[in-house]
Formats: C-alpha cells, structure tokens, sequence
C-alpha cells in the first residue's frame, strides 16, 4: 500500500473509530479493493488528513454536503464520528440551517430527522 493509504487508514481510524473500519474492512472483496483503496487514499489519505481546516470544520462542511446532495445514507456514520472530530449538535444545526436556506428544506429536515434518530442512539449506548 501507499503512504497515502497509510495515512487515510490512520486518518479513517481517528474519525469513524476502530470499529467501524474493521466492520468496513471485513467486508471488502477483490471485486470493491480498488474503490476501497480510491477513497481511503482520497478522501482519508488526502482531504481528512488536511491540516487546512480543523477536523471540526470538515466534519461540519461534510454533513452540509452528505444533506444538500441527498447523500442521507452516510449522514448517521459522520454524526457518529463527531463525537471524535468536535462538532458539536449546535454546530451539525448550524451546517443543517445553511442546507435549508441553500438546498432546500425538506433534505435539511430529513438530514436532522437522521441527526436526531443517530445522537438518541449515541445517547442510549453511553
């Protein structure tokens, strides 16, 4: 592997937690590697492992965008993770008022509508 995929799979680690990548990682095949090699050394190894901007702050912008294009499916993944990156729930609000404004307010509503459904369960296993 890479230093770049190295350093996405430290990264990915960091954010999504142990468990979630080794349940990600159990389930890659020969058929998935290349995508799976694709965004841990793109989005992991390059964007995630940015120092441009605070984790916070990328976790917040990922949220906005997962919601204003309709990507529901990964939003309770990245509200689970922001337990480690430091968004706070007035923060991921705050991402979400934007997507109402700039995106339309029924995704903005199913986005917090996952947002509220993932924190209660984040919530209840403590």
């Amino acid at each position: 592997m890479s230093d770049r995929y190295d350093a996405g799979m430290k990264v990915r680690r960091e954010v999504l937690g142990d468990a979630h990548v080794d349940r990600a990682e159990a389930q890659k095949t020969e058929f998935d590697l290349p995508f799976q090699e694709m965004i841990t050394e793109g989005a992991w190894g390059t964007v995630w492992a940015s120092d441009g901007i605070s984790r916070r702050e990328r976790s917040m912008l990922t949220l906005a965008l997962l919601a204003a294009t309709g990507n529901f499916e990964e939003i309770p993944m990245h509200i689970r993770a922001t337990a480690r990156t430091g968004a706070t729930k007035r923060d991921v609000l705050e991402a979400f008022q934007h997507v109402a404004i700039y995106a339309g307010v029924p995704r903005a509503n199913h986005a917090l509508k996952l947002a509220k459904q993932t924190y209660t369960e984040m919530e209840g296993s403590q």
